[in-house]
């Protein structure tokens, strides 16, 4: 099991219990986070637990990151999203597994996938979010 947590800046946010200052684990320079506890898991059935501690909705996309791109350098196009060409499935739908509309604030989300060897981003493809820092590296070991 893979836990991560999604957030942003916005009203309320200062002072939530729940809420992870940037650090370790943190990606991104914008206002929105994405974090992946733990950063590696190993290849097979990897289950991804996702949970908005934010004030805006948020969604987990699970794309393969190409040999030598690190995190947080695909272009996006401009409706400030990056293409989902090959993406290997998403977390956002509130309380559910799979694909939805967002994971609305203080709810969970869920998706199951078999992942070979190899480097992931998981990345929010929501309008702007990839580009206010919600990105991670997830690495699948043999």
């Amino acid at each position: 099991m893979v836990d991560v947590t999604v957030g942003d800046m916005g009203p309320g946010m200062m002072g939530r219990p729940n809420w992870r200052t940037p650090g370790p684990g943190w990606q991104g320079m914008g206002m929105m986070r994405l974090n992946a506890t733990p950063g590696t898991a190993p290849a097979g059935v990897v289950s991804l637990r996702v949970t908005n501690v934010g004030s805006l909705p948020h969604e987990v996309v699970v794309l393969p990151l190409p040999a030598g791109q690190p995190a947080g350098e695909r272009p996006t196009g401009s409706d400030g999203k990056v293409t989902e060409t090959g993406s290997l499935g998403e977390a956002s739908r509130s309380c559910g597994p799979g694909t939805g509309n967002g994971i609305t604030p203080g709810a969970t989300a869920w998706t199951t996938l078999t992942l070979q060897p190899g480097r992931y981003e998981l990345v929010c493809n929501l309008p702007g979010h990839y580009l206010a820092g919600m990105y991670t590296e997830l690495d699948v070991t043999r």
